[in-house]
């Protein structure tokens, strides 16, 4: 894997671990490498789909603590129809 696709998705990663000093370093190395802002955009856009449907997942185990009727699944497309976190 080339350098500048290993910091597209370091800036996925970044978006989704909530790490502004992260996502501060790899966007300029991501721009030092090349990578085009749609290339940017896609890696965030990406990063915050990971991070919604990790939300979704945590608030729907949370619920499943007090309501045993809600599903403890982590499956973070239970309330989608869409694929994984999309």
């Amino acid at each position: 894997m080339d350098d500048r696709t290993k910091e597209l998705i370091a800036l996925g990663a970044s978006v989704s671990g909530h790490c502004q000093p992260c996502l501060d370093y790899h966007l300029g190395r991501a721009r030092e490498l090349s990578a085009s802002e749609e290339e940017i955009r896609t890696a965030l856009e990406i990063g915050y789909m990971v991070e919604k449907g990790a939300m979704v997942a945590m608030r729907n185990y949370a619920k499943s603590i007090f309501d045993p009727t809600q599903s403890q699944s982590s499956d973070c497309c239970a309330d989608s129809n869409t694929k994984c976190c999309g």
